[in-house]
């Protein structure tokens, strides 16, 4: 053992197991005594075997072996810590300067790799090549009920060698460019089918953003993403058109546009499977005069809306202005008390609060109203009750004007009429001056799909959207042909009427007349599979069967005739509602027809060789489609509530904000847009919303 670690064990010097270690493995001295000598090995070379450890320079061992020999901890005889070549306050210098240099240089490399990969984009080479199109494409034959070019051939079809391979896959083409249309798109094998996209709009649209974008929380373009770009992730085609009318019997899909000229032209569309996606419109109610109300279904419409609320805070500065018109001006009516309406109305009231009173006088502040006028007991009626009042609460807070059990009659340019129904029962009429009024009560059908269901006559009884089986085909055309998603459609859950095609077969197989077949338990169990094959979303209510058995077997038999088993059916049939007319239903939609057509390209070279062509090919291949609930959300005014079915619900400050955000964030469609919803974010908290109308 040498001298230091004898020392170090009789408590005389101050030596760390670390420093220990380094001196018994590093050190190049052995010293013999702790009286201020060293040997040297005799391997080393130096003219000196004993220097003063007291010396304050050592002219022979370098400064950084002397370091590690006598490092800060060690005391000498005096019992002073020995000097310290740098302090605390230089290390954190150091290092801090370090820290910032090294940030500083991978800034800089970073900015010249951005500005690196920016001069790539632009191109100088002007050279381009000569493109095959093929004559048809550009001279389509005539044909069909109304004899109109027939679109067989793209003039995009040749090219890439991508689109060549393309050309002779079966043709899908989809209307509408909504949730839907988008979901099915991005789940679909790109390599399976020739996809022909039509809309009268080349773009996607955010639509659960739209009401952030009508006061300037967030910007348009954050909102939208060109359908273009997603339509070429499966080497498909886009046309901008709208779809007029469907000639089922030859597969055609008539569609119209304006020319250059400013006339209509109208030409065919073939296709061999079609999905329809237009989405819906909003639902006049019978109501008078809403030429004179603000729609929020697209951009234009917000854009509307933007302009015309700064325009009234511009003509309510005037000094010509009288105090009943600025008030007139400054009264804000929301018609509606859904989630469009409840958020429209709370980014109406931050941009007054937050922004108005920074660059407008502040008396109109003092004469802003906003007014939301709800038919129901209470806004956000299809959420939970306790969110329902919380958002009412705090409206309350924020003085926004709930008027519960109102129905409008007529909106006149400068006022609204409404009836109110009051605590006694008395229904009286009211009259709201408005400068400005939002008509969102609920969905309706398009011109195009009244057509279409004008067409298909008794197959199509729903007068607000299309109806399809649980498989997402259009009632009323050939299986396997025509689908239909998004709040355009309806999924008909109509499970009496399929009673005597459970009981045919149930019949069949024990060689008896359906009507007069005794049910028993086990049976009953097997109808019950079936119908929850056929029809998921009666899954919850068929969950205990022996209940509902006991419940129907009135005569105690231990068996249900044809009678009792109608009527257990058409109770179930009762407790099914409508899937919900959202974004989340038709996203669901969209990427359960996108998986079930990759399945059956897939199976076609089988069906083929087996010579199957016809019958139930999707059942065959693939379940029915089941909705699945993920719950609400809404935002009310720098506050969020989330009602996430099953009886779990939340709701909360700036917390449930940013949790908002976050969910909407994450669902955005591509990874552009969520750059700039980030982005537009932080300028609204470094620089407030923007307040001009163009």
């Amino acid at each position: 053992m040498s001298n230091i670690s004898r020392l170090a064990a009789r408590g005389q010097l101050s030596l760390t197991a670390r420093q220990h270690a380094n001196l018994q493995l590093r050190r190049p001295y052995a010293l013999d005594s702790f009286n201020g000598s060293r040997t040297t090995f005799p391997n080393q070379r130096s003219l000196h075997s004993k220097v003063p450890l007291s010396a304050s320079s050592d002219p022979v061992r370098p400064a950084p072996l002397r370091k590690l020999l006598f490092p800060a901890t060690i005391r000498n005889v005096s019992g002073k810590p020995l000097p310290q070549h740098r302090s605390r306050l230089a290390n954190f210098a150091y290092r801090t300067a370090a820290l910032v240099g090294s940030s500083v240089a991978v800034i800089g490399v970073g900015v010249i790799a951005f500005f690196l990969f920016d001069a790539s984009t632009y191109r100088e080479d002007l050279s381009y090549k000569d493109i095959h199109v093929s004559e048809i494409a550009l001279s389509p034959r005539k044909g069909g009920p109304k004899n109109l070019p027939i679109a067989e051939v793209q003039i995009d079809d040749d090219d890439s060698a991508d689109m060549e391979r393309q050309k002779d896959k079966p043709k899908l083409v989809v209307l509408g460019g909504g949730w839907g249309s988008v979901a099915l798109l991005k789940t679909l094998n790109p390599e399976e089918y020739h996809v022909t996209v039509v809309s009268p709009t080349n773009y996607f649209l955010f639509t659960p953003m739209l009401p952030s974008a009508t006061v300037g929380t967030l910007e348009f373009r954050s909102l939208v993403e060109p359908i273009r770009r997603i339509v070429a992730g499966v080497k498909g085609h886009f046309i901008r058109a709208s779809a007029e009318h469907v000639e089922f019997s030859e597969k055609l899909v008539e569609l119209s546009q304006t020319d250059a000229d400013g006339n209509e032209v109208r030409f065919y569309l073939p296709y061999d499977k079609l999905v329809i996606g237009v989405g819906s419109t909003t639902n006049p109610h019978g109501v008078k005069g809403l030429e004179n109300c603000h729609f929020l279904k697209d951009i234009d419409d917000a854009q509307k809306i933007r302009n015309r609320i700064l325009t009234n805070l511009e003509y309510a500065c005037l000094p010509t202005t009288t105090d009943d018109e600025r008030r007139r001006l400054l009264s804000f009516v929301v018609s509606g008390g859904g989630p469009t309406g409840v958020e429209f109305a709370a980014e109406l009231f931050d941009l007054l609060n937050e922004d108005l009173t920074k660059h407008f006088p502040k008396i109109l502040r003092n004469e802003i109203s906003v007014h939301l006028i709800q038919s129901r007991g209470h806004i956000l009626n299809t959420y939970d009750e306790s969110l329902s009042k919380y958002a009412e609460a705090r409206f309350a807070r924020d003085q926004v004007e709930i008027l519960t059990n109102s129905r409008v009659k007529e909106v006149t340019p400068k006022s609204i009429l409404f009836t109110q129904k009051g605590e006694n029962g008395e229904t009286v009429t009211k009259e709201l001056p408005m400068g400005f009024c939002l008509w969102s009560t609920g969905v309706s059908q398009t011109d195009f799909c009244q057509r279409i269901a004008e067409a298909l006559g008794p197959a199509q009884t729903n007068r607000h959207a299309l109806e399809t089986d649980t498989h997402l085909r259009l009632n009323g055309t050939p299986l396997g042909d025509v689908y239909a998603i998004g709040d355009c459609a309806t999924v008909q859950n109509n499970i009496a009427d399929h009673l005597v095609t459970f009981l045919r077969t149930l019949a069949w197989e024990k060689g008896k007349d359906p009507e007069k077949v005794q049910i028993t338990f086990s049976e009953w169990r097997e109808i019950a599979s079936r119908v929850r094959k056929r029809f998921p979303q009666a899954t919850d209510h068929l969950r205990r069967v022996d209940k509902l058995f006991a419940a129907y077997d009135k005569d105690q038999s231990g068996t249900l005739d044809f009678g009792e088993l109608r009527e257990l059916l058409m109770q179930i049939d009762s407790k099914l509602t409508s899937l919900p007319a959202t974004a989340q239903r038709a996203h669901q939609q969209g990427q359960y027809l996108g998986h079930k057509f990759n399945k059956m390209a897939r199976a076609l070279p089988g069906l083929k060789a087996n010579d199957i062509r016809d019958g139930d090919l999707d059942e065959a291949v693939y379940k029915a489609f089941e909705y699945h609930h993920l719950g609400s959300l809404a935002y009310i005014g720098n506050a969020a509530v989330f009602d996430l079915g099953q009886g779990w619900s939340t709701s909360g400050g700036l917390w449930a904000v940013y949790a908002w955000r976050s969910v909407y964030f994450a669902q955005s469609v591509s990874f552009r847009t969520r750059i700039l919803l980030a982005m537009d974010w932080a300028k609204r908290a470094l620089f407030g919303r923007d307040v001009m109308n163009w």
